[in-house]
């Protein structure tokens, strides 16, 4: 819901930054690797209790993402690299409540819970970028992708909040993980009346 109106405030200094990575040789597929290794390590320090490491290692991995899509467009955008980069995403997605609910047996059914709807999410829009791909559709809201991003009310934005309050205020985990579950569901929702909309 947020990403792409944030997109003209973090675009211009990631491109700056992804740019000069770029002359410096490092690809985007390093970074999105690379990220997605901080940002497991962030999910294994959660599940040993060490929620400050993980808040660190969690917003470290959104910036490597930032970058590695930055890096991509200053060398010219690969389908590997999109592959990898949705594939990095969604495992450091689920990854997060996975740890939490490593960290405490009472974690343990709202981080599935969470797990699950994060799947849900992850089929619809999948499923929508490729019946979109085969129609020919593109969009650029998200700005420049290996496939079509459709927005909903539940993307890297909004989750990257909630995992935030969840390293900040542990305790609330199982509210914000229910809630945020709740709004992944309202999001394929919202994406599948979209689909019958434009694909019925």
């Amino acid at each position: 819901m947020l990403d792409a109106k944030l997109r003209p405030l973090i675009d211009p200094p990631l491109n700056r930054l992804g740019a000069r990575l770029a002359r410096l040789g490092v690809s985007a597929n390093m970074l999105t690797l690379v990220g997605l290794a901080i940002g497991l390590s962030g999910a294994a320090a959660i599940a040993f209790g060490e929620i400050g490491l993980g808040l660190v290692l969690v917003v470290l991995n959104r910036l490597a993402d930032g970058l590695d899509g930055a890096v991509a467009r200053a060398r010219g955008p690969s389908d590997l690299g999109g592959y990898l980069d949705i594939v990095a995403d969604f495992a450091f997605y689920v990854s997060v409540p996975v740890g939490f609910g490593l960290l405490a047996p009472d974690n343990a059914l709202p981080a599935l819970v969470l797990v699950a709807s994060f799947v849900l999410t992850g089929v619809s829009f999948l499923a929508f970028a490729v019946i979109a791909a085969n129609r020919g559709e593109e969009t650029k809201a998200h700005g420049a992708k290996s496939f079509f991003y459709s927005t909903g009310l539940a993307e890297g934005t909004e989750t990257i909040a909630v995992f935030i309050a969840m390293c900040l205020f542990p305790a609330w985990f199982a509210w914000l993980a229910y809630g945020y579950a709740a709004l992944c569901v309202l999001t394929v929702i919202q994406r599948s009346a979209l689909a019958v909309a434009r694909f019925g």
